[in-house]
């Protein structure tokens, strides 16, 4: 028998009677996402299949290139640059995020609990079992090309990730937080499906906004919580549903991550969200297309820069700040050794701390 019709065949047998044996877990299910080994998990006969053995291979090869470039600098540079903010295990807020668990994580990675937000579809909850058997391939192919970006330039490219994230397999950000939780060393306890009245207290019943609830270990085995909301965070969507700025407040003060942000805080149709930082923050990290640099109050703030400030790219050259240009030219802040948000290379990246007085 060839080797694709064994694993059919396998497989065909594996996904009949999974639920007869021991059920898969998230974790499982995350190993799986993430190309990592599952041998000793309910979805081990996956292993066979020709297209999991090449995710994981060309997973396995981006995850080292990642480490190398990006996640270990920055876990190295943190608790010198970030202080107690890096060791903080206050909630940690990062509006406009999609599903980048990854830089949240590889920045403040003591967090108790993680709140991103973002207009991008939560999906169903990942249960490889329950897909058709044929459309695994495919699924894992799309997921691969939804990461693609973040894997090579450190974000999301919003278009993309609207017609990437909607697929009926695998689609939604939960199999790329599955992904990122388990590359990061993580192991996923629960995964529920949440939503927020206009309160923002959870609720299984009618909700204005959806999200997921996330609870697992963190690689130091510390239990961590993720929560991510598909939300509008213009004024107009905080206003008619502001179940999520209330639900964050509830956190109580807590740290903020701004990266690759469209530039949108600049915008006074998202002055809400962007107060709402300013406000409720002990600590922003972020880069130019954050919070801008006139909104942040010199009798309220302290400033540290790093990185270089060379502008927008080209499409977001109109959001060019004349004063953090100053700022950095005045400042000869030390350079930085990862690349972060829209410019590639690290001696065009701007980053900025902002901590109150």
């Amino acid at each position: 028998m060839k080797s694709s019709a064994l694993f059919f065949s396998l497989a065909a047998c594996f996904l009949g009677h999974l639920s007869a044996q021991e059920a898969a877990t998230p974790n499982d299910n995350a190993l799986l996402l993430a190309g990592l080994p599952i041998r000793d998990t309910p979805l081990a006969a996956v292993g066979y299949d020709p297209a999991w053995v090449d995710h994981a291979t060309e997973f396995d090869k981006a995850w080292k290139e990642l480490e190398a470039r990006q996640l270990s600098k920055i876990r190295a540079w943190g608790p010198d640059f970030l202080g107690d903010a890096y060791t903080s295990k206050g909630p940690l807020l990062y509006f406009f995020s999609g599903p980048d668990i990854l830089y949240a994580q590889a920045f403040f990675p003591n967090a108790a609990t993680y709140v991103l937000a973002g207009l991008e579809p939560t999906g169903a909850i990942p249960d490889v079992a329950r897909m058709p058997k044929d459309a695994l391939p495919a699924g894992l192919a799309n997921l691969r090309k939804s990461l693609n970006a973040v894997l090579s330039f450190s974000f999301f490219i919003t278009k993309d990730m609207k017609v990437d994230l909607k697929q009926n397999q695998l689609g939604g950000t939960l199999p790329v937080l599955y992904v990122f939780l388990a590359r990061a060393g993580c192991r996923l306890e629960t995964v529920e499906l949440i939503g927020l009245d206009k309160q923002g207290a959870i609720t299984q019943g009618k909700a204005s906004t959806h999200g997921v609830k996330i609870v697992f270990f963190g690689p130091g085995g510390a239990e961590q919580t993720l929560y991510y909301f598909e939300t509008n965070l213009a004024n107009e969507g905080i206003k008619a549903t502001p179940g999520f700025t209330k639900f964050c407040e509830q956190l109580g003060t807590g740290h903020s991550l701004v990266k690759a942000a469209s530039y949108l805080m600049h915008l006074e149709e998202f002055s809400s969200a962007r107060d709402f930082l300013l406000e409720h923050s002990a600590a922003i990290l972020e880069d130019d297309s954050g919070i801008p640099l006139k909104a942040f109050d010199s009798s309220k703030w302290t400033l540290r820069f790093f990185g270089a400030y060379p502008g927008p790219i080209k499409i977001f050259e109109k959001f060019y700040q004349p004063d953090m240009a100053v700022a950095y030219a005045s400042s000869n802040p030390p350079r930085l050794p990862f690349s972060f948000g829209y410019r590639w290379h690290p001696r065009d990246c701007s980053l900025i701390l902002a901590t109150p007085k």
